[in-house]
């Protein structure tokens, strides 16, 4: 193959992989020129946006539909609609992935993504928004998981593609900062907006205006249609099978997303349901707006902290083991300590961990990649170890709390799940 861009990295977007071998297309290069803070600023309003509009729904917007829909079944209903919703991302992300791999645009192979993804999002939201039932809520809510996945599929391989090794740590940590603020900006719109049809349209709005900086600060690198890879059907459902046994720091990196997602995916499912049917909280929609704020503050203390330290120490494990057991001791506080001054220990605790997790998890998990040409294959794969908890955390949450042992076994079980998480980091060998 030749490549598409100059030797040099003059001719280049600003943060664009340079080459010095003709048998390398410029878009599959690895990036050596450090991206610049508008690029950087673009990406963490894109996820911020993203993260507001999964999450209002996710935490608030759902829930309040559900009981609206059966309030003597609303957990079972939140659960069917958050799982199918869940399976649809799990298949989403990594197919977007793919194909924006080998997407071939004047204006990259990410853009186009972003912008389709946040059109099938809006359709999904306005769906929501005037739903008489809930098949037309499951229907909803997969239009926006599938539009969100190919944002998410999109903005996450544009890392890899653009920033080099030295500075993932950092960029980890603004997306960890985006993914936080989000979800802070998430309870805000639910609690401006109390009511579904206004919450769903203000939603829409929002992921639309974030994404419009991505796409005027992107350039990405586009690749020639002669450089392309062709999409085969049978192949491409064998690519998104990445052996552990050939590719064992890939597996272990996945296993431990997956494990750390989960416990988290449990804690925050039914927090609405927690402050109100355990805590007892007045208020317990204004209740989960405090308590995200206190674990969005903390976060975005740990997450720009420990990606520039991971990246000046070159090492990346002994930050993820610790937070993930950091993230194991919150969810133990709520388990044992059921008030909500409880709650909002665990949410800053929980914030603690999950802010350095996100920040130096991302980073590895960019090293660990098996190949340059499907990075936003291998990115959606990876992310279905953030998807899959989705599908299982409900059921096993529903499960747990009306049959189980309640909100104390919940809690325990994600407390396990993450400790689980930070055994699994240690075999990682390629990464330190």
């Amino acid at each position: 193959m030749s490549t598409s861009r100059p030797t040099s990295g003059a001719g280049n977007a600003p943060g664009a992989p340079t080459t010095d071998s003709a048998a390398v297309p410029a878009a599959l290069a690895e990036p050596v020129d450090a991206v610049r803070p508008r690029w950087v600023l673009a990406v963490t309003l894109a996820t911020l946006g993203v993260n507001a509009v999964l999450f209002a729904c996710i935490k608030i917007y759902l829930a309040l539909q559900a009981q609206q829909f059966d309030a003597g079944q609303k957990e079972a209903v939140l659960a069917l609609v958050t799982g199918v919703g869940a399976a649809v991302s799990l298949i989403a992300n990594p197919v977007f992935g793919a194909v924006s791999d080998r997407t071939v645009s004047r204006f990259g192979r990410r853009v186009p993504w972003v912008v389709i993804g946040a059109a099938v999002a809006v359709v999904g939201l306005l769906v929501l928004a005037v739903s008489p039932g809930i098949g037309v809520m499951v229907v909803g809510w997969s239009l926006v998981q599938a539009g969100c996945n190919a944002m998410t599929a999109a903005l996450t391989a544009a890392v890899p593609d653009r920033v080099p090794r030295r500075q993932r740590g950092r960029i980890g940590g603004w997306i960890a900062l985006g993914t936080t603020t989000g979800i802070l900006l998430g309870m805000i719109i639910a609690n401006v907006a109390r009511d579904l049809l206004p919450g769903y349209v203000l939603c829409a709005v929002v992921i639309v205006a974030l994404a419009v900086p991505y796409l005027r600060s992107a350039r990405d690198v586009p690749l020639q249609r002669h450089e392309r890879t062709p999409l085969r059907a049978r192949g491409a459902l064998a690519g998104f099978w990445i052996s552990p046994r050939r590719y064992p720091d890939f597996g272990w990196a996945w296993i431990t997303r997956f494990l750390v997602f989960l416990g988290n995916s449990m804690f925050t499912l039914y927090l609405l349901y927690f402050l109100q049917d355990a805590v007892h909280h007045p208020d317990p929609t204004f209740g989960v707006l405090i308590l995200t704020g206190c674990y969005a503050a903390a976060v975005l203390v740990t997450a720009v902290i420990a990606g520039p330290a991971s990246d000046r120490t070159g090492r990346r494990k002994p930050f993820v083991i610790g937070a993930s057991l950091v993230i194991a001791a919150a969810s133990l506080i709520a388990a044992f300590v059921p008030t909500f001054p409880g709650a909002l220990v665990a949410a800053i605790v929980l914030g603690i961990g999950f802010g350095a997790y996100l920040a130096v998890d991302f980073a590895l998990l960019t090293e660990v990649l098996p190949a340059a040409a499907d990075r936003g294959k291998d990115m959606g794969v990876i992310n279905i170890a953030a998807s899959l908890p989705q599908v299982l955390a409900p059921v096993i949450a529903w499960s747990l709390v009306t049959s189980g042992g309640g909100f104390v076994a919940l809690f325990c079980c994600a407390a396990a799940a993450g400790l689980l998480g930070g055994v699994f980091v240690a075999p990682i060998r390629s990464v330190r």
